[in-house]
């Protein structure tokens, strides 16, 4: 599950599991399992022939040599180390706190998220309303609104549109992307 908003690509390791799951679901697998799909969506479906990947951490400060968390240490950094001896360009983990703001973007193509909300609170602060989630690694191109289908409010005329053009949009993109390779 990829999220996207203006220039932010965010990538989940988990969906809509438990914050307290979270530390036991974070693996050096499910970390390479899915920095490999989102490495190979980037250029087929982006046409990033050399994407830039960054990995959130999982603990405040990156964890701070331990000190505020092992998962680091015993899981992200050997997940980034693996996956760059496959050629895939990624960072160590990178603290969440610094890492969605306009200079820190710039110097990736999409960042792997650990949990839900890592990934959907930088989205939906960077656009409410134009978000778009995508589904990676498909044969087919998936993308919906980010928001849902808003049943609560369906038929009360408050819906906005400009989440639902925004995926049209970049399913259109990403065809024509895909056509082009």
């Amino acid at each position: 599950m990829m999220l996207t908003a203006k220039d932010l690509r965010a990538c989940l390791v988990t969906i809509h599991a438990p914050l307290a799951d979270v530390p036991e679901l974070i693996t050096v697998e499910r970390i390479c399992r899915a920095a490999r799909v989102v490495h190979e969506a980037m250029q087929r479906d982006f046409g990033i022939a050399r994407p830039r990947l960054a990995l959130a951490a999982l603990n405040p400060h990156a964890g701070e040599g331990g000190t505020i968390g092992m998962e680091e240490i015993e899981v992200l950094i050997p997940a980034a180390a693996a996956l760059r001896a496959e050629g895939i360009t990624i960072t160590d983990p990178l603290p969440a706190d610094t890492l969605f703001h306009d200079d820190a973007r710039a110097t990736y193509d999409a960042v792997l998220c650990l949990y839900h909300d890592q990934a959907l609170i930088p989205v939906k602060t960077l656009d409410f309303w134009g978000g778009v989630n995508a589904t990676l690694g498909l044969p087919v191109i998936r993308t919906s609104p980010d928001h849902g289908t808003g049943f609560d409010i369906a038929g009360t005329g408050v819906a906005r549109a400009d989440s639902l053009i925004a995926a049209v949009r970049l399913a259109g993109a990403m065809a024509a992307t895909r056509a082009a390779g």
